[in-house]
């Protein structure tokens, strides 16, 4: 009788493998930003007397299991439409690295686990939100990408959430500094939203997916647009330091921040080059994290 040899090299690059389209099936490098978002609400919403440690690591592990499972219901929503876009063509599901059946219940159960954390841990609010933003963004925001540029309007809900929750789960509560934070999100998605699809039109195309405004067309009225949604941010960033949740480094830094943000969409106004836009796209991956980070400085 033949003995069959399998090789410890064999066996860890087997599961080098599917650990590597588990990563990709719950946009691991998304659900980190998602987390981080989520943590900076948490440390901006702690009164300082006494740091929750428990909520603290509740929030990052529960947060980024939902963002995860969200992430993953939307590959498994479109799957198909991913098969049809260079970008996307050769993410687990389209290549057949993991099955339908598998990704259903591996996404089912790290959104259980996800919801119970934050149920046990932090509080019905905080899970509340949690719920109301997997449902926004895979039941609502998913299909509506194939409808039109309401999609982004809605996506950007969710998008929003993190630091909504991480101040809930340190307060319990929404307040007014709540609202400014999750506002200063909310209204940044619409710049990064709208020149990522300007970016990918082509690919896009190819799937139904209608992102840009002003009738999916790269032109002068969709740039325009991309500019206003920017030039808010920059009131918006200064409204922490306004209202003595952070202090005036950090207004500073945003008002810097946003400034270097908006002169990248006057370069798309004038041009309404695809070279304009990567560097909006660009613009936009630095300029959340660097502002969050120096308010985050700024209180402590």
């Amino acid at each position: 009788m033949r003995t069959l040899n399998i090789s410890e090299d064999t066996i860890l690059d087997a599961i080098a493998f599917r650990a590597k389209a588990y990563y990709e099936l719950i946009k691991f490098r998304l659900s980190a930003l998602v987390t981080f978002s989520a943590v900076f609400g948490f440390i901006l919403g702690d009164s300082g007397v006494m740091f929750s440690w428990g909520k603290f690591f509740a929030l990052m592990i529960g947060g980024f299991l939902i963002s995860g499972a969200s992430g993953a219901a939307n590959e498994i929503w479109e799957r198909d439409y991913d098969k049809l876009m260079k970008r996307t063509q050769n993410r687990p599901l389209p290549t057949k690295q993991i099955s339908l059946k598998e990704a259903y219940w591996f996404t089912s159960i790290i959104a259980l686990i996800g919801i119970s954390v934050l149920w046990v841990f932090t509080n019905p609010l905080t899970t509340g939100l949690g719920v109301l933003s997997m449902i926004l963004y895979v039941f609502v925001y998913t299909p509506l990408k194939r409808v039109g540029p309401i999609a982004v309007f809605v996506g950007a809900i969710p998008g929003a959430m993190p630091p909504l929750l991480g101040w809930t789960a340190a307060t319990g509560a929404i307040s007014h500094e709540a609202l400014i934070i999750f506002g200063i999100q909310f209204v940044w998605q619409f710049p990064h939203f709208w020149a990522i699809a300007w970016v990918s039109d082509e690919d896009y195309k190819k799937a139904g997916f209608k992102l840009l405004p002003s009738g999916g067309k790269k032109d002068l009225n969709t740039a325009i647009q991309i500019m206003i949604y920017t030039l808010f941010l920059l009131p918006l960033g200064l409204l922490p330091t306004y209202f003595g949740l952070t202090g005036i480094n950090s207004g500073i830094v945003a008002t810097i921040c946003g400034v270097l943000f908006l002169a990248q969409t006057f370069s798309l106004m004038r041009d309404c080059s695809r070279k304009s836009a990567l560097k909006i796209m660009f613009g936009s991956f630095l300029y959340l994290p660097i502002v969050q980070i120096a308010y985050l400085l700024d209180k402590i």
